[in-house]
């Protein structure tokens, strides 16, 4: 089965690295134009540079802060400007705070909500109209497992993605009916530039790949997971394959989570 895209639309909030460039590659071989969005412009005018070889798509960069409402208003006003309209936004901008709980601050507290959650809302209140009123419409929200199954000192991040699944939930239920179909993918252990800069920070004695390979131990799958497999199944739910498919949050982890 070959996924399609020719002519959608999509906004990717995070899209200059990893997961969200992963997602954005994804969409530019099926054929979408992609609006790539992060805050530092020279690592997304890099970003544009790799994606722009993944087919013939229009990718353009959207420099902004997702952590206010004047970044998520400037971000959407800028998409819609190169592209007319949105068609999908994955909603991707995020980090993995965490913590013991008596040690998150309420300045902490906020910048995960804001960064993690009011990015989502507020994205999604722009979207979400004209979307209803063309009668067609995906929104991605990348959580984690987390969000399912909350961890000991999982604070702040599996409070704001167990938002951010309730959050799915909720439009999921209210876009159905506009054919405006909302779903989440949840990450488990999946190869990024998260754990290159927390093995840098951390663990000096060990190459990346041996920290990988000690990492896949615990997965049942025995591996870590590649940002490719994770932008497949974020593919798949963009596409009109996928038109049948809202309210579900799927796990991309190689079976870690224990909650379905």
């Amino acid at each position: 089965m070959k996924l399609t895209m020719d002519g959608r639309n999509a906004l990717i909030t995070g899209g200059s690295l990893g997961i969200g460039r992963a997602i954005a590659k994804r969409f530019v071989e099926a054929g979408a134009n992609v609006a790539i969005l992060a805050r530092r412009q020279d690592v997304l005018d890099e970003a544009r540079t790799d994606i722009e070889k993944c087919g013939g798509g229009k990718v353009v960069t959207i420099s902004a802060d997702v952590a206010t409402a004047p970044g998520c208003a400037q971000a959407f006003a800028a998409a819609v400007a190169a592209f007319g309209q949105v068609d999908i936004l994955v909603n991707n901008a995020g980090s993995s705070a965490r913590g013991p709980f008596t040690d998150i601050t309420d300045e902490d507290w906020q910048a995960d909500i804001d960064l993690k959650l009011f990015a989502a809302i507020r994205l999604t209140r722009l979207a979400f109209p004209p979307m209803k009123e063309r009668r067609w419409g995906r929104i991605i929200n990348i959580l984690n497992t987390g969000a399912k199954a909350p961890p000991a000192q999982g604070a702040p991040t599996a409070v704001t993605r167990a938002a951010g699944l309730a959050l799915t939930k909720v439009l999921a239920g209210e876009g159905a009916p506009h054919n405006v179909l909302v779903n989440s993918l949840h990450v488990g252990r999946i190869e990024s530039d998260q754990w290159v800069r927390r093995h840098a920070a951390e663990d000096k004695g060990r190459s990346m790949q041996d920290y990988y390979d000690e990492m896949g131990g615990i997965i049942p799958m025995g591996r870590v997971g590649r940002a490719e497999e994770f932008a497949n199944v974020a593919l798949f739910l963009a596409s009109d394959a996928g038109s049948y498919v809202t309210g579900t949050g799927i796990n991309v982890d190689g079976g870690m989570c224990p909650v379905t």
